[in-house]
């Protein structure tokens, strides 16, 4: 134990007796001679009846301060025992991870854990001591300084758990005991030192994970920690919506579920700071499908296979015999698969919509020197900013929309979902897959020569036909209010965001798209994705103002505010607007028109 904690349990039994005014040695003589010692009184007895009226309350102890050089004095002391201890750590974990095949005895086991609980002490102590009520804001950085968060996971936890991983099945027992010591330190620094909880959170993720990793014999603890892991891992990402490692870690807890995996991969590419590891990742969930010699990821079949195999060629631009074969098989079979799908299709649309996007952007990859880069989010910041970049090659290559066959096979792939789920207008459940899709129309609509690729593709006569759907059920809809406020506000129906708002959270396209006040600051996991019953009502209204958004802000759609109704644009494909439409949404004839017909 460091002097830091030691002073903390004995100072309050020192300074109890000085207030007293006792000396501790009459003290002790006092305790040794009980009959010459006077009988002791809890409270002092009143002398009058007046004052028995009067309650007596007992003062609480003065406290001494901790002064700033005590303070910074413990704080160098206690790393320097955290050196002292990190440094066997790393001679031990060097010299073991050499061989990996060498076995270690119960005995070597627990020296290395009493080793790395020793490491996991010391920096509890240090954190606590740097991060005391009374210490200055200099003392508070000397963690991040020193990198001590990473100090402590690299070296007190990770580096045994990976030491305890190469040597299971037969450390699994030390493991496991490991891993609960660590989750338990853990959770105490989330507790006592809330200033760096997103640190602790993702910790805390971290070590779930592992734990539900070594867990082969009882499903039902594996998905209770699946459950841990998820919960803490969508809390950090809550704090931090544009880091995609977070995503990444979601994508593998989610198998089975193939959408949900595919979606979290791609989304982890997509944000403002991807995660460059998710590129090889991504392929054990490409690799069985894509290969017929191999069986499929577990949870993929009829459809969603034929999904994952399109998208696994897009990534990996191999395997492209396989593509329009899969392509045809799930357009063709998208209607049936969403109608028998039902309510399960309002979650599966968005994880669609979101991944097809992320196909059309290139999956936001600089093919230049294969990384994830930020050039669509760097397009997006300076929309508005004059640019010398004339060159139409320039500005698709930089957005991700370049002229090759990935680009051009993933407007094709996006066309074809859109002619089907479109059609399916009195559908509730596709209405998920339409807002999204809406969102980022919105946003790409702000680069002209970006939108000019995309607009003949994206099937803006039926979405005309689906928007006038919604605007016959919605008659009370004030559509004046088609400005940004209206589109982003939350309204009383909703008392959280909808679900798929969770979902575009963080993508490059949709940042600066939401206010900062629009997702409430903790939310459990469950209550996210909850679809209450009356977000139906609200989803319909945030798709009638975007489309009236983009009617302002673009030639894809034309709105008629007098008659409520929409069109396709000219640059939607339509050459023609009639701006007239009857109560059924059908076209009415312009009096030349009824000429026409009489003769």
């Amino acid at each position: 134990m460091s002097s830091y904690t030691q002073q903390q349990t004995q100072e309050p039994a020192e300074m109890l007796v000085s207030e007293a005014g006792i000396d501790p040695m009459e003290a002790v003589e006092s305790s040794c001679n009980p009959a010459e010692s006077p009988e002791p009184q809890i409270f002092p007895q009143p002398e009058t009846q007046a004052e028995s009226a009067t309650p007596v309350m007992i003062r609480q102890p003065e406290t001494r301060p901790v002064s700033q050089e005590r303070l910074e004095a413990e704080v160098a002391d206690i790393y320097a025992s955290v050196g002292m201890v990190e440094s066997k750590c790393i001679e031990v974990n060097n010299s073991q991870s050499q061989n990996f095949s060498r076995a270690f005895s119960n005995a070597q086991w627990q020296a290395l854990i009493t080793l790395h609980r020793t490491v996991l002490h010391e920096h509890h102590d240090y954190f606590l001591a740097s991060q005391h009520p009374s210490a200055s804001p200099a003392l508070r950085q000397l963690p991040s300084e020193y990198a001590m968060l990473a100090r402590m996971w690299i070296y007190g936890i990770h580096s045994l758990l990976e030491l305890l991983r190469h040597r299971l099945p037969a450390s699994l027992e030390h493991m496991l005991r490991f891993i609960y010591l660590g989750y338990s330190m853990v959770a105490v620094l989330y507790e006592t030192v809330p200033d760096l909880a997103h640190i602790w959170i993702e910790c805390l993720g971290d070590l779930a994970r592992y734990r539900m990793a070594v867990e082969d014999e009882d499903p039902h603890d594996r998905e209770v920690w699946t459950g841990v892991s998820r919960r803490w891992y969508s809390m950090a990402s809550d704090g931090a919506p544009a880091v995609g490692r977070l995503y990444h870690h979601l994508a593998i807890l989610a198998r089975p579920n193939v959408l949900q995996q595919l979606f979290y991969y791609c989304k982890s590419l997509c944000v403002g700071v991807p995660f460059k590891a998710t590129k090889a990742s991504i392929l054990t969930l490409f690799e069985p499908a894509l290969d017929p010699a191999r069986r499929p990821p577990i949870g993929a079949s009829g459809s969603n296979l034929a999904f994952v195999r399109i998208i696994g060629v897009l990534f990996t631009r191999s395997h492209t015999g396989m593509l329009d074969p899969n392509i045809d098989e799930w357009t063709e079979g998208l209607d049936a698969h969403i109608a028998k799908s039902e309510g399960q299709w309002q979650e599966d649309g968005y994880y669609v919509a979101i991944t097809l996007f992320a196909s059309v952007l290139g999956f936001c990859l600089d093919e230049k020197d294969n990384r994830p880069g930020n050039d669509f989010l760097s397009n997006i910041q300076e929309s508005d900013q004059p640019s010398n970049k004339t060159s139409s090659d320039l500005e698709s290559k930089k957005l991700g929309l370049d002229s090759t066959a990935a680009f051009s096979k993933a407007v094709r792939i996006l066309s074809g979902a859109l002619d089907v789920i479109l059609r399916r207008s009195e559908d509730a459940n596709i209405l998920h897959f339409v807002h999204c899709f809406l969102v980022f129309v919105l946003r790409v609509a702000e680069r002209p020569m970006a939108l000019d690729k995309l607009a003949p593709f994206l099937q803006w006569e039926l979405m005309a036909h689906l928007l006038n759907t919604l605007c016959l059920e919605r008659p009370d809809l004030d559509m004046s209010r088609c400005d940004a406020v209206a589109i982003r506000a939350r309204k009383e129906m909703s008392p959280y965001p909808l679900p798929e708002d969770y979902a575009m959270r963080g993508l490059v396209y949709t940042q600066g798209y939401y206010p900062a006040d629009f997702f409430p600051e903790s939310v459990d996991d469950e209550d996210k994705y909850f679809e209450a019953p009356c977000m139906m009502e609200y989803r319909k209204d945030r798709i009638l103002y975007l489309g009236c958004d983009i009617a302002r802000k673009s030639a894809l759609l034309y709105y008629d505010k007098y008659s409520r109704m929409s069109a396709a644009g000219a640059q939607g494909c339509i050459e023609d607007i009639n701006p007239n439409f009857d109560t059924d949404g059908e076209p009415i004839p312009t009096p030349s028109e009824d000429q026409d017909m009489e003769d």
